[in-house]
């Protein structure tokens, strides 16, 4: 069910081309108190975030008992604690290739959601350069802010929101929150692959996905 929506998903069948606007990634107020609100009902927890350790660190504190992975274009820190990991990560695509990616995915075999993710995956969406502990866990919750995105050549979100579509169905249920769902790839790909049946409500510039894993052999990610 959506709610505080905007504007409803646009069927996957229409795919007009995608622009992305400058906007740097920050959470506003209201943001982090939906955050706040959010995870002492998930920590302790094994966290993932595409993001910025310093954005997240009150997060972070939290999920003290927990597992944290960040996973940044550019850290500051590579290493926080036990606990909390930051590891840089390179991206292979820029966002003005976002349409064709997209249209490519969905003609590809090797996109579709049975395969596994995404070592030796042939689909130009898949993350395969990323730590072997992300692959490993079993994530609870996923968070998507990064990278940044705010230009035409700059790395956009789109094998992020694609890896974690997969990762997020490997358990048995994992939370996907989605920031800056006011840019057009956040939007798109967010309905290509994490799917409207699965978005339980909106908050400022977050959507909140809960995805369900276990379903065997299943060639699609979308009901619709």
């Amino acid at each position: 069910m959506i709610t505080n929506s905007s504007s409803p998903l646009v069927p996957r069948a229409t795919l007009p081309p995608i622009h992305h606007h400058n906007n740097v990634s920050t959470l506003t107020e209201k943001e982090m108190k939906f955050l706040l609100k959010f995870f002492p009902s998930k920590v302790p927890c094994n966290l993932l975030v595409f993001g910025d350790e310093h954005e997240y660190s009150k997060i972070t504190a939290m999920n003290v008992n927990g597992v944290t992975v960040f996973l940044q274009s550019n850290p500051s820190t590579r290493f926080t604690n036990n606990n909390t990991k930051v590891y840089k990560i390179a991206y292979n695509t820029v966002a003005s290739e976002a349409y064709k990616l997209l249209k490519d995915a969905r003609e590809n075999e090797d996109c579709k959601r049975e395969l596994t993710l995404p070592k030796g995956s042939k689909c130009n969406l898949g993350l395969s350069n990323l730590p072997r502990e992300v692959y490993d866990t079993m994530w609870d919750v996923v968070i998507v802010d990064g990278p940044n995105g705010d230009t035409p050549d700059s790395p956009g979100r789109m094998s992020v929101i694609y890896t974690t579509s997969i990762l997020a169905r490997r358990g048995n249920k994992t939370h996907v929150l989605v920031h800056d769902v006011d840019r057009m790839i956040e939007k798109w790909y967010s309905r290509e692959f994490l799917c409207e049946e699965n978005l339980v409500y909106s908050k400022g510039r977050f959507w909140h996905f809960e995805i369900v894993g276990g379903v065997a052999k299943a060639t699609k990610f979308c009901i619709a």
